[in-house]
């Protein structure tokens, strides 16, 4: 097993009041006088890594089958979003899950090991 970080060039920030965070930012990109550029996760796609994370901040490993070309994962934390599963790599043992839809979509990795595939 190796544990890699999903968004390795990211500090991700949490706060209850989005001004304060804001000021925070403002007075430590004075000090280190280097840019900063804040992205906000939309709603769903918060949902989306919550569901994901769990409490741990971590994404556990799911198995799964692929039953006559369709994805099924039998246990996890990706067990019911089949659905945003794009490609899979089963030699790594990685998906890659699509988190937002449209124009500006954005993908994630995951651990999804293939334990069977029939025709």
């Amino acid at each position: 097993m190796e544990k890699k970080l999903i968004f390795p060039a990211y500090v991700m920030l949490e706060s209850e009041n989005e001004s304060i965070l804001r000021d925070e930012l403002a007075q430590y990109k004075g000090i280190s006088g280097k840019v900063q550029t804040v992205l906000e996760i939309n709603p769903k796609e918060e949902k989306i890594l919550r569901i994901l994370c769990g409490k741990r901040n971590h994404i556990g490993m799911s198995r799964g089958v692929i039953r006559s070309g369709v994805t099924q994962v039998t246990e996890g934390p990706l067990k019911g979003m089949e659905a945003r599963i794009c490609k899979i790599d089963r030699h790594k043992r990685l998906a890659k899950l699509r988190v937002q839809e449209g124009q500006d979509s954005r993908y994630i990795p995951a651990g999804l090991e293939i334990v069977e595939k029939s025709i």
